[in-house]
């Protein structure tokens, strides 16, 4: 029921905006600023912020710094497939 990564977001960059059915995310700033979407919120985030993301939340994080933003991510869950993002927007085009 759960999986850990470290994720690294360069300067001006951003995640997709996603959500996930079958698992909830918990996101911890080690390094950088940004600022974080939580459904309708914007959270400016900086080292040492925890975030928590219930499941079906739409989420995402921009680097909003000048340096490398890196956030350790705890998925949790009965499912952590990759097939469970739904990406509403991405700058990747995978949306």
């Amino acid at each position: 029921g759960f999986q850990i990564k470290r994720i690294e977001v360069m300067p001006a960059m951003r995640l997709s905006l996603q959500q996930h059915s079958k698992r909830s995310e918990k996101w911890i700033l080690i390094q950088g600023a940004g600022v974080v979407t939580l459904g309708d919120k914007s959270i400016p985030v900086e080292r040492g912020s925890v975030i928590d993301i219930p499941v079906q939340k739409i989420h995402r994080i921009h680097n909003t710094g000048h340096e490398k933003l890196i956030f350790i991510e705890v998925q949790l869950g009965d499912y952590l497939g990759e097939d469970d993002i739904v990406r509403i927007e991405d700058d990747y085009k995978r949306a």
